[in-house]
């Protein structure tokens, strides 16, 4: 396996998307960016979010996705799957992003993070992909990529390394978490040795969907 590396740095600002059904305002689109980045605990420097109720925030500062899930996603869709497609901040290699522990502690570049969740997809993304199925495809693959709260606050841009300084070891990933929230609710029990490592968003949701199934 490669060293962990980051291999693009991602920004964007709002403007229309096309849903198919209406224009909604969006910045999921974004673009590399050169040189140093500097990485804040309210995100990226040039990046904004449209939607900051259920975007952006302390615990979804940074959104980080693997190559290798871009790659698999190419299969999938039969073309190129280009850094940012998915609206991501971070485009990581060589590091198993969707495998990540909630509350796993990263370096990249010269910024501290911890993985705070995975990325839940709705319509803006299956727009951004151009297939309107998608939300419904993300969500079987199991592929969420990770959101990350800024801990450290550092510059970041493409070829950094980045480096796992810490893991809880309770067992619970970005993927596993997704799957069981989104899929398997049944297996919600599953969740709690990591509640200590949840934000309070995630701890949220899981009291949520705890209490709606009779937990």
């Amino acid at each position: 396996m490669p060293k962990p590396t980051l291999i693009s740095v991602n920004a964007g600002r709002p403007a229309e998307l096309d849903t198919g059904r209406r224009t909604l305002r969006s910045a999921i689109v974004k673009q590399p960016l050169a040189g140093p980045v500097r990485l804040r605990s309210t995100g990226l420097d040039g990046d904004e979010q449209a939607d900051r109720e259920n975007h952006g925030g302390p615990y979804k500062a940074a959104y980080a996705y693997a190559r290798e899930d871009q790659a698999w996603w190419a299969g999938e869709l039969g073309r190129e799957v280009p850094p940012a497609l998915f609206g991501e901040t971070l485009t990581t290699d060589g590091l198993d992003v969707n495998g990540a522990e909630i509350g796993e502690r990263w370096r990249v570049g010269t910024a501290e993070v911890t993985v705070s969740g995975p990325r839940v997809p709705c319509n803006k993304l299956a727009a951004r992909v151009g297939d309107p199925l998608f939300v419904r495809r993300f969500t079987l693959a199991g592929r969420p990529g990770a959101y990350l709260t800024v801990v450290t606050e550092g510059d970041v841009r493409a070829g950094d390394a980045i480096e796992v300084l810490e893991r809880p070891g309770h067992g619970v990933s970005v993927a596993t978490w997704f799957t069981i929230a989104l899929l398997e609710r049944d297996r919600l029990g599953e969740l709690e040795p990591a509640r200590p490592w949840f934000n309070p968003e995630l701890v949220a949701y899981l009291d949520y969907l705890q209490g709606s199934s009779g937990r």
